[in-house]
């Protein structure tokens, strides 16, 4: 296998698109959207119903997009319920990122025959650091911000609290600069958490010692990567919305021309997009006024194969508005993938891509037997 040619500096990133407009890329995080959007739908209603608002009366007001945020003073029993599909659905795209950089970390190894298959029995075997990892650099975090604040409550003792404050005044310094260091870290380990265990295939602790690493001596290239990074990711996203729109314009024009189905496609469409997008929501979303045009009022009357047809309409609005969410998404995971890549060879000179994974001794050792 030829490894990739990469310069190892910025004009890598512009791969990135390329790289990421794969069907099992693009198919891998439109499973974990629709998976995760289906929990995240079961548990919000039900949120809902527990803060006693009634299915009927929530599906009127939000439809397919539950939120339980926008109702005031929610009981914490709602809360909880509401947050934990928050998380399943996060989880799910942390895995097929993980997934997804895997894949990709093979192909700049020169494997174009990897597979997402391959690639979720990885996730199977390394799960755990992917979730703890940037879940314990938060803990970490809030530990000494703990710490910090008991150090501060010192000074209300009577008497000799202002002394013994004054004396750990630095070592309180150290902390608080601690804390802000590791919530950096934090946002950079729920960057990097699924690039590090894809590439490096670490451990917990060893995915938690990267984020360190890499931030601590890579920082500022980080953060000019990715500023290279997301309006390359803006303007390919536009383009590949651009033809799904154009795809959907001409589709609905041909099918509803007089002479085929008509005035019926366009009840029917009326009816799938109002369930899908809501008036509420195209009149906030000048994106999503542009997929779907024409919306008529509510109250469209439609005969029982036509509900049917609506049904399954919508569904499909759903899927390509996550197709093209999905493909977004892919974008980053790649480029953040390059970018870790990257970020390893200048900060010590380690050409990851020449690194003998798992499944490479895997490999060696049939061979080895073999021979």
């Amino acid at each position: 296998m030829d490894l990739l040619k990469l310069y190892f500096d910025i004009r890598d990133i512009f791969r990135a698109p390329r790289i990421a407009l794969s069907g099992r890329k693009i198919l891998s995080f439109l499973k974990a959207n629709l998976f995760g959007f289906v929990i995240y739908f079961l548990l919000s209603y039900l949120s809902l119903q527990v803060n006693s608002l009634s299915f009927s009366e929530a599906f009127i007001q939000f439809r397919l997009y539950p939120c339980l945020l926008a109702i005031k003073n929610p009981s914490l029993i709602s809360q909880i319920i509401y947050w934990i599909g928050v998380m399943a659905w996060v989880i799910l795209l942390f895995f097929a990122c993980t997934a997804v950089s895997r894949v990709t970390y093979k192909q700049l190894k020169g494997n174009e025959l990897y597979s997402i298959g391959d690639a979720k029995e990885f996730v199977g075997k390394h799960h755990i650091p992917i979730i703890m990892s940037w879940l314990t650099i938060f803990i970490i975090a809030t530990l000494f911000a703990i710490g910090t604040s008991i150090f501060a409550l010192i000074g209300k003792i009577p008497l000799f609290g202002e002394i013994i404050f004054a004396i750990l005044y630095l070592l309180c310094i150290a902390g608080a600069i601690f804390t802000i260091y590791t919530l950096v870290v934090f946002v950079i380990s729920f960057i990097y958490t699924p690039s590090i265990v894809a590439t490096m295939e670490e451990d917990t602790i060893g995915t938690v010692f990267q984020s360190y690493s890499i931030t601590w001596s890579q920082l500022w290239r980080i953060i000019v990567y990715n500023l290279v990074l997301i309006p390359i990711a803006i303007l390919s996203l536009a383009i590949f919305k651009w033809f799904i729109f154009t795809s959907y314009t001409m589709t609905n024009l041909l099918f509803g021309a007089n002479f085929l189905m008509g005035q019926k496609l366009h009840k029917i469409m009326q009816w799938a997009t109002n369930l899908v997008l809501p008036n509420s929501l195209l009149s906030k979303s000048e994106l999503i006024s542009q997929l779907f045009t024409n919306i008529a009022n509510q109250g469209i009357s439609l005969s029982t194969t036509e509900y049917i047809a609506g049904v399954i309409i919508a569904f499909s609005l759903l899927i390509l508005l996550f197709i093209i969410l999905s493909y977004g998404l892919s974008i980053l995971s790649v480029g953040e993938t390059i970018i870790f890549t990257i970020v390893k060879f200048k900060s010590n000179a380690e050409n990851i891509l020449l690194r003998l994974d798992e499944d490479d001794e895997s490999n060696g050792e049939m061979i080895s037997e073999l021979k």
